[in-house]
């Protein structure tokens, strides 16, 4: 497990995941810059004010991110998130959080079931810049090469593309038998996560960009999870898809 890579800060962190799992960090790769109002369901979820990831806008006063993005603390205080701005760092709503909601089958060893639901203290203000995605049914499927968009803050691994503003990139979905195989080395590829990535590579989510959405056809059909590397090629990127866990999306949020 030592290869898997998380698109965290863990190691950054010294959180406890960091001995064994290498972690990624920063922006979208071979990408693009993009306004909020085109992804507006985007938001930062912060620490003392510094973004380290991702999350998407369910409902007024929901948001869905990654587990890996949480586990090392539970307790609401610990975050804000940043709604309606490109700018990672100012604009927009801040928002204080009410509760950490973890999937109970989070499983930090393989990262399966990589869900963690937010829920704030008080409903976001929707506007143009401000609106919830819409979600698949329960296992809803994803036809292979279906293109996605994946937005963030993340790593862009170029010094001269900022990660300050808001950046996206759009990826076809990945056969899941071939993503399978072509991660076995790494860690298994489950029926709780969807991949998406070029197989010549040079596009992909990065560090920073975990918790983040996937979307395709206007639904939020994955939260950016794990990788190795960054738009390596032959290895695509790995979401936790969000059809597999609609009946706890809906018990936990009634959303």
């Amino acid at each position: 497990m030592n290869q898997l890579l998380i698109l965290s800060l863990c190691a950054l962190l010294g959180w406890s995941n960091a001995a064994a799992l290498s972690s990624l960090g920063g922006r979208i790769v071979g990408g693009f810059q993009i306004e909020i109002s085109e992804v507006p369901h985007q938001v930062s979820l912060q620490q003392r004010g510094r973004h380290f990831c991702g999350g998407s806008i369910i409902s007024s006063r929901w948001i869905l991110t990654a587990a890996h993005c949480t586990e090392e603390n539970l307790n609401p205080d610990a975050y804000t998130i940043r709604a309606g701005s490109t700018d990672r760092t100012d604009g927009g709503q801040v928002l204080k959080i009410k509760s950490v909601n973890p999937h109970p089958l989070y499983d930090s060893d393989n990262i399966n079931y990589d869900f963690s639901l937010l829920e704030l203290t008080e409903s976001i203000g929707f506007s143009r810049s401000v609106q919830a995605i819409r979600l698949p049914e329960a296992d809803e499927s994803v036809a292979d090469g279906s293109m996605c968009t994946v937005s963030g803050w993340g790593n862009t691994q170029s010094y001269e593309e900022s990660n300050i503003l808001l950046r996206a990139v759009n990826v076809p979905s990945y056969n899941q038998e071939e993503c399978k195989k072509a991660l076995a080395s790494i860690a298994t590829v489950t029926e709780q996560m969807i991949c998406a990535g070029y197989t010549a590579g040079g596009k992909d989510s990065c560090q920073g960009d975990s918790g983040g959405p996937l979307v395709s056809d206007g639904k939020l059909i994955g939260v950016v999870s794990w990788g190795k590397g960054c738009a390596l090629a032959n290895y695509p990127g790995v979401y936790a898809r969000v059809s597999s866990v609609r009946g706890w999306i809906q018990e936990v949020a009634e959303v």
